[in-house]
């Protein structure tokens, strides 16, 4: 068929005999004679074939011969596959069509791609959205420094604060206070007082109002850690308080002393007869006089 197309080729004749050759050479060789002569229909002999086929032998050949963006739809059906190849090929073809929503879709689905490679790549293109998505592959590789610098050149506050509060690192949190302060930003700093509150200090940033002249900015901050200092302290009175009472309580509680007991028998070979205890009532009754329940003997 592939010899004599013009006589013997129809497309669901050669889509039932493909799929049980025994060479899987013959595929790659039907990929040539489709894009020669039917490359409208290469799409639906790829699905065909997808179940046998190397994705990643055909990806490095369609990159050859330049011709991704005709088998776009085959990349998009077998992605799901998480290959490394078609999803940086697909990822390719997103940046050439400048399409930054399918892009960070495509990235949040399937991860096995050069991250690094991608955003280098990103960082440098002309449209604000790649350059985020570029912020965005490197604070997911926990680059956090070069993720905050660039949203900072490009303005991106919002996500400069959210990375900063991810990071999880105060030295860098200060920074980006301090360079919101360099330019006047002084609503942004607040933003960022509120968005990065746990790694921030209190008296850092006391300071830094007081030189900028910015108190009413820092006082929403000031007064909550006020009050969760006022809250910590209370809580730690209350804790020492409940303490002290507890030791007041067990050094007030009587002593228990137990009462004695008398021995009334001997051990086995102590050379000691076993005496048995009776009351005085009960001599006084049979006429004797008490006697002591213990005896000296001689020589003891």
């Amino acid at each position: 068929m592939m010899a004599h197309p013009t006589e013997a080729w129809r497309e669901g004749h050669f889509k039932d005999i493909i799929t049980k050759v025994a060479n899987i050479e013959l595929y790659y060789r039907a990929i040539q004679f489709y894009l020669d002569y039917k490359p409208l229909l290469l799409n639906d002999l790829l699905l065909v074939l997808a179940p046998r086929m190397d994705h990643t032998r055909a990806v490095s050949f369609f990159a050859k011969t330049n011709h991704l963006q005709l088998v776009k739809s085959y990349l998009r059906s077998v992605q799901n596959l998480n290959n490394k190849a078609i999803n940086e090929a697909l990822n390719s073809l997103l940046i050439e069509e400048e399409d930054f929503q399918g892009l960070r879709t495509s990235i949040d689905a399937f991860d096995n791609f050069d991250n690094i490679g991608l955003a280098q790549r990103l960082e440098k293109h002309e449209l604000t959205e790649f350059r985020r998505i570029a912020a965005y592959l490197y604070k997911g590789n926990n680059r956090w420094k070069q993720s905050v610098e660039l949203c900072k050149k490009d303005r991106l506050f919002r996500d400069a604060m959210e990375y900063t509060a991810e990071s999880r690192n105060q030295e860098l949190a200060e920074e980006l206070l301090a360079w919101f302060l360099e330019r006047e930003a002084y609503d942004c700093f607040a933003a960022c007082l509120y968005q990065c509150y746990d790694l921030l200090r209190p008296d850092v940033i006391l300071e830094l109002a007081w030189r900028h002249n910015i108190m009413d900015f820092a006082m929403p901050y000031l007064i909550q850690v006020t009050r969760e200092l006022t809250t910590k302290v209370d809580r730690l009175e209350q804790s020492d308080a409940e303490r002290q009472n507890e030791a007041a309580e067990e050094t007030n509680k009587p002593m228990m002393i137990p009462e004695p007991q008398l021995m009334l028998t001997a051990g086995p070979g102590m050379g000691i007869p076993p005496q048995q205890y009776v009351p005085a009532q009960a001599y006084a009754q049979a006429g004797y006089a008490p006697q002591m329940p213990y005896q000296s003997y001689p020589g003891m």
